[in-house]
C-alpha cells in the first residue's frame, strides 16, 4: 500500500506539476491542498489520514498538541532551512522526521525593490487610473539617485538591497544591534549611529532582520515618528518586526509618505482586514519567496527528502 503525502498550501496549484514527482510516485501518493489551514484543528482533520506532510514556510504551525493528533505522520518537510513553527523536540518525541530544503535570497530582495519603487513612483494607483479612465498622471513621483535609503539588517538580503541602492545612486545607511563598519564597508553602505538615526535620516527604509526578542516590536509609534513626513517604509521581513497599528495610524495620519508590506500578522490576510484598505499602503501576499526557480528548489527537495526517507536514509534533517 502507498504511502500518503499531503502537500499543503499549495495556493497556486502548482506543487506537484513544476518539478517531477515520479522519483516517489510509485511509493507515494500525492494530494495537494490549495486551502489555508487556518487552526489547529482544521489541520488535524485534513492530515490525519497522511503519512508524509510538505508545509510551506512558515504558515502551519505544527506544535506538540497537533503531532498527537497525527499518530500516521513520519516525515515533515519544511520549505527553507530554518522553522520557528515546528516543535522539533516533539516531533522526535512522536517518531516524526524533520527535513527542510534550500531557499534562495533573490526572490525577497528583487520583490523588495519592487515594491519600494513601486511605492516611490506611484505604479499601482497610476496604472489603476489609466486602466478606469481615471485622471492622467496624479502622483508626483519620489527620486531615489541621491537620496538616503536605511537598511534595518544588512544580512545575506540585505546586503544585496544595498548593492542595489548603490547602483540606483543612493546614499545607503546600515543598522542593526551587531552590526560593525567591517560588514558595511563590504557592500558599501555607512554604518549609522543608532537605530533612530537611520530613520531619522532616510528617505527610505527598508527592513532586513531576523525575528526574534529582540526585534520583536523594534518599529513602534515611537519609532515611525522619528521619520520624515516624505519618508517611505518598506517590510519583506517579518510582520511582528513592524508594530502594525502604529502602522496604519501613521499611514492615517499622514506621517508617512507610503509604506509597502509582504508580511502580516494573520496569513492569508482575513477578509476585511484593515491593512487590505489602508491608506497609502502597498501591500502584497507573501510574495517574497514565490518564484518559479524557488518553487523549483523547494519542491525538487522535497522529492529528494522523501525519497531519501523512504531510501532510509533521511537528508537535510531539520531539529
Amino acid at each position: 500500500m502507498k504511502l500518503r503525502c499531503a502537500v499543503i498550501d499549495d495556493f497556486q496549484s502548482v506543487a506537484t506539476t513544476v518539478v517531477d514527482w515520479s522519483p516517489v510516485t510509485a511509493d507515494v501518493e500525492v494530494v495537494s491542498f490549495t486551502e489555508h489551514l487556518a487552526t489547529e484543528d482544521e489541520a488535524a482533520a485534513a492530515l490525519a489520514g497522511f503519512d508524509i506532510v510538505v508545509t510551506l514556510r512558515e504558515r502551519v504551525p505544527f506544535p506538540a498538541d497537533l503531532f498527537a493528533r497525527l499518530p500516521r505522520l513520519r516525515l515533515l518537510v519544511a520549505s527553507g532551512m530554518r522553522n520557528s513553527v515546528i516543535d522539533f523536540d516533539a516531533a522526535k518525541r512522536h517518531g516524526v522526521t524533520v527535513c527542510g530544503t534550500a531557499s534562495s535570497s533573490t526572490p525577497p530582495v528583487e520583490l523588495t525593490w519592487a515594491l519600494l519603487l513601486g511605492l516611490a513612483r506611484g505604479i499601482v494607483p497610476e496604472a489603476e487610473a489609466l486602466r478606469t479612465d481615471g485622471p492622467w498622471q496624479s502622483t508626483l513621483g519620489a527620486d531615489l539617485h541621491g537620496r538616503t535609503l536605511g537598511l534595518l539588517g544588512l544580512g545575506k538580503i540585505g546586503g544585496r538591497v544595498a548593492q542595489v541602492g548603490r547602483a540606483f545612486g543612493m546614499d545607503v545607511l546600515a543598522w542593526s544591534q551587531n552590526l560593525t563598519e567591517e560588514r558595511t564597508d563590504e557592500v558599501g553602505a555607512t554604518l549609522a549611529a543608532s537605530k533612530e538615526d537611520l530613520l531619522a535620516s532616510s528617505d527610505f527604509v527598508s527592513v532586513h532582520l531576523a525575528l526574534g526578542d529582540r526585534t520583536r516590536g523594534l518599529i513602534g509609534a515611537a519609532e515611525l515618528a522619528l521619520m520624515r513626513p516624505t519618508a517611505y517604509l518598506v517590510n519583506t521581513s517579518r510582520a511582528a518586526i513592524v508594530d502594525t497599528d502604529a502602522l496604519l495610524a501613521a499611514l492615517r495620519a499622514g506621517a508617512l509618505a507610503g509604506a509597502a508590506t509582504d508580511v502580516f500578522d494573520i496569513e492569508p490576510l482575513p477578509a476585511g482586514h484593515p491593512v487590505r484598505t489602508a491608506p497609502r499602503l502597498l501591500a502584497t501576499p507573501h510574495l517574497g519567496y514565490v518564484s518559479r526557480a524557488n518553487y523549483e528548489t523547494y519542491y525538487g527537495q522535497a522529492v529528494e527528502n522523501i525519497r531519501a526517507f523512504l531510501d532510509g536514509q533521511p537528508v537535510r534533517r531539520l531539529g
